[in-house]
């Protein structure tokens, strides 16, 4: 199949487009770069460097070959930023991808693969299922529900088939392809800077929350899973019309445990400074994946926090400044 990769220079779109090529697929990245690495797109994929809200660009880019599907990660990912300067969010990750979706429909394409997320959901003691009640705590997780709402519209509508894959704290590392942000915020590349020197410690943002350490309980999924399970939805776009599911381990981690992990796994310290709440964070966000388990035969890989340590801690030791030289 051709398949047209929206942020494939990021993080997991970079890792889903080698696995595509890998698989024998053609993949074309459209990436504007603003938050993607160049170095991270795939060799043997096309690249176009360009922007969502280019609609030119992005109408010959689509126009440039026959697409079989759409595979959509390209947003801005950080909650916290989110609930700063919500209009940037609403811009690029909701405004851009009903762009995408309508030249995709124009351009005779019928099949998308959505990335989703957890922030979807309200917090919750239980493990979320997909049909757990949604209410999304900050503008980042709204605008990936309004963006799902529209893919329903669009598949009632025009007929566009798609998957959307609601994925928890995707972590890890593979061979060469690792987690690189500027600037850092998430936790688990965050408290390897700390034990690579780059950083003196760690902040642990609310120590009140009613889980048993009183930190935020998240499940970690790594990138090898997060990448077999959109290879898995888009076979299945062959077949069925819409999908969502949540892809997890079922596993919940506090921020304390993350970093004791991360301090076995490193043999550093990583001294820790707690802060007040952070507006837009939810005290537990823990997956059910059982639909995707059944449905697609899907099983995730890494469930044991150290080993996904690890294996980030081995990237970030060979890239101590991400793609950059």
């Amino acid at each position: 199949m051709n398949i047209f990769v929206t942020g494939g220079a990021g993080y997991i779109g970079s890792a889903t487009a080698e696995a595509l090529i890998k698989a024998g697929h053609s993949v074309t990245v459209y990436d504007s770069l603003v938050t993607g690495h160049r170095e991270a797109v795939p060799a043997g994929a096309d690249f176009i460097h360009a922007s969502l809200d280019d609609n030119q660009a992005l109408a010959e880019a689509l126009a440039s070959k026959k697409f079989d599907a759409v595979m959509h990660f390209a947003a801005f990912i950080e909650a916290g930023e989110s609930m700063k300067d919500p209009g940037r969010f609403f811009r690029n990750n909701f405004a851009n991808s009903l762009q995408l979706m309508d030249t995709a429909v124009q351009s005779g394409i019928r099949k998308m693969v959505f990335s989703s997320t957890a922030a979807v959901y309200r917090s919750s003691e239980e493990p979320l299922t997909e049909d757990s009640p949604i209410g999304p705590t900050n503008v980042y997780g709204h605008t990936k529900l309004m963006t799902e709402q529209a893919l329903e519209w669009y598949r009632s509508i025009f007929g566009l088939h798609y998957a959307v894959l609601r994925y928890f704290n995707a972590c890890g590392a593979l061979p060469g392809r690792g987690e690189a942000h500027q600037p850092e915020s998430h936790l688990i590349p965050r408290v390897l800077q700390i034990a690579l020197g780059q950083a003196e410690s760690a902040n642990i943002f609310g120590t009140d929350y009613p889980t048993p350490d009183g930190t935020c309980i998240r499940d970690y999924i790594h990138i090898a899973d997060l990448v077999s399970a959109h290879i898995l939805a888009l076979g299945a776009l062959e077949t069925r019309d819409k999908m969502t599911y949540n892809v997890g381990s079922g596993n919940g981690f506090s921020v304390r445990e993350v970093i004791e992990a991360a301090r076995a796994v490193t043999g550093h310290a990583i001294p820790v400074v707690e802060m007040p709440r952070r507006a837009g964070d939810s005290a537990r966000l823990v997956a059910t994946p059982e639909r995707i388990q059944k449905e697609l035969g899907w099983q995730p890989q890494f469930t044991n926090m150290q080993d996904i340590l690890s294996s980030a801690w081995e990237w970030h030791k060979t890239h101590p400044h991400g793609y950059s030289k």
